[in-house]
């Protein structure tokens, strides 16, 4: 889910059958770690943030950075050149790695945190390419899978002249909606610090029952569950279902991370910025929950006190991915330090960093081309970018 700067989302019809995919009446494929057909895609597992200590005996140690496990899409972001025009009058489109979890990871290893990705992608060039975009921003890929009967997502985005977006999907079914529980890597998920995920992957079978596996195998490991509803409510059959279906896991997170649009949606049409509104959203077992407000910053709820940050003020560009790096933002601190949600003003501290990641985001086109690295975002922060 994106910050914004201004205006509110648009959402456009979601595009069917486009040619080449592949009908749910037709069988699914179970898909292996690597292509079967095709030469295995460079992966390797590299983990940025590792701190060396010397021990006694001279020999360097190695230790990892507490990792978060982000589950969910991976796909292909066409961005329009030009902002301001509609899909079919834009002149070209810019090919960008996207999708909210794998935004995320990639987030948070440009930031000097652990992470890993976990999702399907098709057997497909554009599958490669997301597993090469993974390797070579040193996120663990392996709980990524590869299905040789369903293409990657693609998503076309238009960009309004104030950055805002609109969205049409080609997805049905795409490889993310395919990952069956037993595919699952299990062992990834219960080592991991915090464990990141949507709701778009609850939207169909059989990856809604994957995503409840995996996020009850996090739960039963002592895992910090972190949850952005990401709402695109053209890909579910019905506003209804929607809103049923992003409730149907909400009380199992420990962090939420919501937006104005998203408070309006889940409670009707009730008013976004009424303290007494969001706090309907605040279950008992949530350790923190957040709600962003584009260039606006953000506000922060917990049992024992809530407030406001103010965000760095910047020219949008693009707005796609920036809600993923302020994601990325939070998580990398939470990550070292859950006890940061028992210290306001550290809080604080870590939500001014994240908001930095969101709005230096949008000055780019594109989600993973534009995830700053946390010297760019330290430097922007001494130095606020006008």
């Amino acid at each position: 889910m994106a910050l914004h700067c201004g205006g509110s989302f648009t959402f456009t019809s979601v595009v069917t059958n486009p040619p080449g995919s592949v009908k749910f009446s037709q069988p699914i494929v179970k898909a292996s770690v690597f292509p079967s057909t095709h030469s295995p895609p460079n992966v390797r597992l590299n983990f940025k943030g590792k701190t060396k200590a010397i021990p006694e005996n001279g020999s360097p140690e190695t230790k990892e950075s507490p990792l978060v496990v982000c589950f969910g899409e991976m796909l292909i972001d066409f961005v329009p050149t030009v902002s301001g025009l509609s899909l079919a009058d834009a002149p070209a489109f810019k090919k960008a790695p996207g999708g909210a979890p794998a935004n995320v990871a990639v987030g948070i290893s440009r930031l000097g945190g652990s992470s890993a990705f976990i999702g399907k992608v098709g057997e497909d060039e554009f599958g490669y390419m997301l597993a090469d975009i993974l390797k070579e921003n040193n996120v663990n890929s392996q709980g990524m899978r590869f299905d040789p009967g369903a293409r990657t997502a693609l998503a076309f985005v238009t960009l309004r002249s104030d950055g805002e977006r609109e969205f049409m999907f080609y997805r049905n079914p795409s490889a993310d909606m395919l990952l069956q529980e037993d595919e699952l890597d299990l062992d990834l998920i219960t080592k991991a610090k915090i464990f990141h995920y949507g709701s778009i992957s609850l939207i169909t079978e059989p990856c809604k029952s994957a995503h409840i596996a995996a996020a009850k195998a996090a739960k039963e490991a002592g895992v910090f569950l972190s949850y952005d509803p990401n709402l695109r409510l053209p890909l579910w059959p019905s506003a209804d279902s929607a809103r049923e279906g992003i409730l149907s896991i909400w009380e199992t997170a420990d962090i939420i991370k919501i937006s104005e649009e998203e408070i309006s949606f889940l409670t009707n049409g009730e008013d976004p910025y009424d303290d007494a509104v969001v706090r309907k959203l605040f279950h008992p077992n949530l350790k923190l929950l957040l709600v962003t407000e584009g260039a606006e910053g953000c506000r922060y709820y917990t049992k024992e006190f809530s407030g406001r940050v103010t965000g760095m003020k910047v020219d949008a560009v693009d707005t796609t991915g920036a809600g993923d790096a302020f994601v990325a933002g939070i998580l990398s601190q939470l990550a070292t330090d859950l006890s940061l949600l028992q210290k306001e003003e550290q809080l604080r501290e870590s939500l001014r960093f994240a908001n930095a990641c969101g709005a230096l985001t949008v000055t780019e086109r594109g989600a993973i081309p534009a995830l700053p690295t946390k010297e760019t975002v330290l430097n922007a922060l001494l130095k606020p970018v006008s």
